[in-house]
């Protein structure tokens, strides 16, 4: 009951779910309401979602995906966790705090809530946007510092076992490499077609997919490498085969339920007092995970040749930390290396930064549009990183079409018109894009659509057609959607021509041509209208392989 009402109150206050746990635990403690009394079942309970939560990690993992990381996500990611480790370490000894203590804080606040960073991008839309495919790399580069933290501190505990020699070590690791065999094994002649049979009952296949959690879990836990790693690594087993992702949306509410049990827990180890003595290094250390994880990777990915608008939406993601700090921290605390004061501080900073990055997330736009004169000096970095790309991209040959997004649905249609004679040049804020266009010889210029100044520098004169194959906005169309800002821009510039504007949303038809669009593309309806002209046409040819070739290479 008391679960249901806090977290009734945190939906209404617009926060996540793991702020409202943090809450129930904490008052469910002996410093809040002391009605936690059943401490064996809970840490049952908070053991087996913890187990879930890494197996859930360890889902995501798969080594085809890490292997296509972008450089981008790759960089920034490392960028990140490596500045704010340092600095968050300076900053802990500053405090008072001692160098143990410091190094577990430090790491704790690298890790960003996947959970809650991929919930908000997607009710906002932006799940597929350019700063939200790079977040997405950011969550991936985390997780694998969340393994090797979480091996590192196995090990450690290993070494700081009473009375334990090199023996029992070398049995441990000689266990781990032996379950790690065994997982690969798995992985390579088991797992399709064990998982393609037992999807034939979704049911049985989650009922499995919990099972393998719990006894890879304890088999790591017997061995003594850890019930965490056991998780993780029974997630990693399921990670390659093509159900991962339903395995994942199905005990993901079961994770948040048992996790509620895990904060249930950690407010029973804390002292509401202490919690309240470590207001002022919770604050600074707030500041530090709100203000400067944003800002490096700003700086990161400017120096990678993107724009102070992309980076500034990227890096608010990672303006918190996660759960798997508090879990991190709650591992150090039963090695006995922090003390319960340590992890209380971090749950503090955990509560502040999640609740106010939340709201940064969801008023990200309007946040860029007060903070963008501050953060111009990041565009001089990237305008000089950029300037050899556009500067290839820009000829001197006149263009009659201008495409506004390159991605897979606005660099068809671009292709595609080139292929009709038409004189395209394609427009995108990804370096990456330009650079996709420049190898196949294609000309194209790297810009931000959102600023109208941009336009400026374009061949609008010949111009008889602008495409703007850009995502739907949040909300319905306003003055923060970039489509509006550009077609208001356009018509400022002298612009006579047509304007094609794409929509994935129904019902926007008459929003956008109120703005002042003159064709309206929406991808899935009319893909669909042409395949029932396609089914309805007697005497359509199957395309040979040649043309399948050529739609292929557009």
């Amino acid at each position: 009951m008391l679960a249901a009402a806090i977290g009734f109150i945190g939906m209404l206050l617009r926060q996540p779910l793991i702020v409202s746990f943090i809450a129930v635990g904490i008052l469910a403690g002996p410093s809040g309401l002391d009605i936690a009394q059943s401490s064996e079942p809970i840490e049952l309970l908070a053991e087996l979602g913890v187990a879930i939560l890494l197996f859930l990690v360890g889902i995501k993992l798969d080594l085809k995906l890490v292997r296509t990381l972008g450089a981008v996500s790759a960089a920034t990611g490392l960028g990140q966790v490596l500045f704010t480790s340092v600095f968050g370490y300076l900053i802990c000894l500053a405090l008072g705090l001692d160098s143990r203590t410091s190094i577990y804080v430090a790491v704790a606040l690298t890790f960003s809530s996947t959970i809650i960073i991929v919930k908000l991008l997607s009710d906002k839309r932006e799940i597929d946007s350019l700063h939200g495919r790079i977040a997405l790399g950011f969550l991936i580069v985390q997780d694998l510092v969340v393994v090797l933290a979480m091996i590192v501190l196995s090990a450690i505990g290993i070494g700081a076992r009473e009375g334990s020699g090199g023996s029992e070590v070398f049995s441990v690791l000689a266990a781990g490499l032996l379950m790690l065999g065994v997982v690969l094994g798995f992985i390579r002649y088991v797992a399709d077609p064990l998982t393609a049979r037992l999807a034939r009952s979704p049911e049985l296949l989650i009922s499995f997919a919990i099972a393998l959690a719990a006894a890879f879990a304890a088999i790591g836990d017997a061995v003594g490498f850890g019930k965490e790693l056991g998780g993780l690594l029974a997630g990693v087993a399921l990670a390659s085969t093509p159900f991962r992702d339903a395995i994942a949306a199905r005990l993901a509410p079961l994770r948040d339920f048992l996790l509620l049990f895990f904060f249930i827990a950690l407010g029973a180890s804390l002292d509401l007092a202490n919690l309240g003595r470590s207001g002022g290094e919770a604050a600074v250390l707030s500041l530090f995970v709100l203000i400067g994880n944003p800002l490096i990777v700003v700086a990161i990915m400017a120096a990678l040749g993107y724009k102070r608008r992309t980076g500034f939406l990227a890096g608010l993601t990672v303006a918190q930390i996660s759960e798997f700090s508090l879990i991190f921290m709650a591992m150090g605390v039963s090695l006995g290396h922090v003390s319960t004061e340590a992890l209380g501080l971090v749950t503090l900073v955990g509560l502040i930064t999640i609740a106010a990055s939340t709201y940064m997330i969801t008023y990200s736009h309007q946040l860029y549009a007060m903070f963008e004169p501050l953060l111009r000096p990041f565009d001089r970095l990237a305008i000089r990183r950029t300037a050899a790309a556009e500067d290839a991209g820009t000829d001197t040959e006149a263009h009659d079409t201008i495409v506004f997004g390159l991605g897979r649905y606005g660099g068809t249609i671009g292709r595609l018109l080139i292929a009709e004679g038409r004189r395209v040049l394609g427009v995108d804020f990804s370096p990456e894009a330009v650079r996709r266009w420049h190898r196949d010889d294609l000309p194209a210029v790297y810009g931000d659509a959102s600023d109208p100044e941009f336009l400026t520098g374009l061949p609008l004169r010949s111009v008889d057609m602008v495409v703007l194959a850009i995502p739907d906005a949040e909300g319905g169309v306003n003055a923060h959607d970039t489509r509006t800002v550009l077609i208001q821009a356009l018509k400022e510039a002298g612009f006579e021509g047509r304007v094609a504007v794409s929509t994935q949303r129904g019902g926007r038809r008459d929003e956008l041509v109120a703005a002042g669009a003159d064709i309206v593309l929406e991808p899935f309806r009319d893909a669909a209208d042409r395949a029932v002209e396609l089914l309805l046409s007697p005497h359509v040819a199957a395309p040979s392989p040649s043309e399948i070739e050529d739609q292929r290479t557009f």
